[in-house]
């Protein structure tokens, strides 16, 4: 089985889909593998690197139409789905929800395609979850960019000229990203403060040593996949409410709030940035989905009121040497469990499979997609 790997195009895109180490060892395992040129200089991959790896360099035209796989980090365009052959199976995230008149051009095409996030996110599948290990960077990323725009240090500080208090951390969301943000926080020395929609993260974030915020009502969220399905507006009013009140103290505050298929929910209002202290920083992780912060303007760093906002929509590409090396790991796990050098083996009752085949056979078959496609 051939496999090729495409240049990134979209803006602020630093990472590719495969590594040389990963593509040395599908080439072990019986796989041919073609790079598009330079499509890992960003990440600090460079063309001889592949081809020591045992893979062939090639122009983006003719990968596409020269092999039987094709992977990326972000979703196809439709401009590529142009030069993919009939029958190709293409592997990337997709959001396929988002992007309905890419699936069209995919099923006349009767191109398959498996979509990274929608992996299920279950034990067996740990290792192909990208979703999570580009999240994990990413909150470390954030409280990084955090410390940078901040004009004072996280840690205690005692000296002959007097004491520096820590810094006060105000994270929203303890999902994979906002779990990482709090051990990253706590390790700098920062006091954090966490809240989140789903009650059961309270053990966890405490185990960081961050100090969970407990809101009434939280037992009535809706939780799916390990995402918050639907939230009131009765609860989000006093989330607010008791946010405003930790706010005010915060030096910087970290959003990672998202609800799968809809927009990422406001949490941050103009009148609570006015509250914050001026030289506060916000890190709006949210920003690509709407932003959890009222004034966040995405890809973007914008002072309102005395508060940085800092809007970076692609918080894992500015990581993107690690980045890639886990996304290779994770998308090449993939491709091992559903097929290996002679073809996919198409079995459409297993978990994994089932879970994260978007397109087939002319037709879009991925349930979650459909059902959100139908609605909009």
């Amino acid at each position: 089985m051939k496999i090729g790997v495409l240049k990134e195009r979209k803006a602020f895109e630093n990472r590719v889909a495969l590594t040389p180490a990963v593509v040395k060892d599908l080439i072990k395992k019986g796989f041919e593998v073609m790079i598009e040129t330079d499509a890992g200089t960003l990440s600090s991959f460079s063309d001889e690197e592949y081809i020591q790896s045992g893979a062939n360099i090639a122009t983006s035209a003719a990968l596409a139409a020269d092999n039987q796989v094709v992977l990326k980090v972000n979703a196809f365009t439709e401009e590529e789905v142009l030069y993919i052959n009939p029958g190709t199976v293409l592997i990337s995230f997709m959001y396929a929800y988002t992007i309905p008149q890419l699936l069209v051009k995919l099923n006349e095409k009767r191109i398959s395609s498996f979509s990274m996030d929608a992996v299920p996110r279950i034990s067996r599948a740990q290792k192909m979850d990208a979703l999570s290990s580009q999240a994990n960077l990413a909150g470390y990323k954030a409280v990084m960019l955090g410390a940078n725009y901040l004009n004072k240090i996280f840690p205690l500080l005692m000296t002959a000229a007097g004491t520096i208090t820590p810094a006060k951390v105000l994270i929203f969301g303890a999902g994979v990203a906002g779990l990482q943000a709090i051990a990253t926080a706590k390790r700098l020395g920062a006091v954090v403060e966490v809240t989140d929609v789903r009650p059961e993260t309270k053990e966890q974030v405490e185990s960081l040593g961050g100090r969970f915020l407990s809101v009434e009502g939280a037992e009535e969220v809706k939780v799916e996949g390990g995402y918050a399905k639907e939230v009131s507006a009765d609860f989000l009013q006093k989330q607010k409410e008791l946010i405003n009140t930790k706010i005010k103290d915060a030096q910087i505050v970290i959003t990672t709030a998202l609800v799968i298929g809809k927009k990422a929910p406001l949490l941050v209002t103009e009148e609570m940035v006015k509250s914050m202290r001026p030289g506060s920083v916000i890190v709006d992780m949210a920003v690509e989905s709407g932003g959890n912060c009222a004034l966040s303007v995405i890809n973007e760093v914008v002072t309102r009121h005395g508060v940085i906002i800092v809007g970076f929509s692609n918080l894992p590409s500015l990581l993107s040497a690690n980045a890639s090396q886990l996304f290779a790991t994770n998308i090449s796990t993939l491709l091992l469990h559903l097929a290996d050098k002679e073809g996919f083996e198409w079995d459409m009752e297993e978990e994994v499979t089932k879970g994260s085949l978007i397109t087939h056979e002319g037709a879009t078959v991925h349930e979650f997609t459909n059902s959100i496609i139908s609605k909009s």
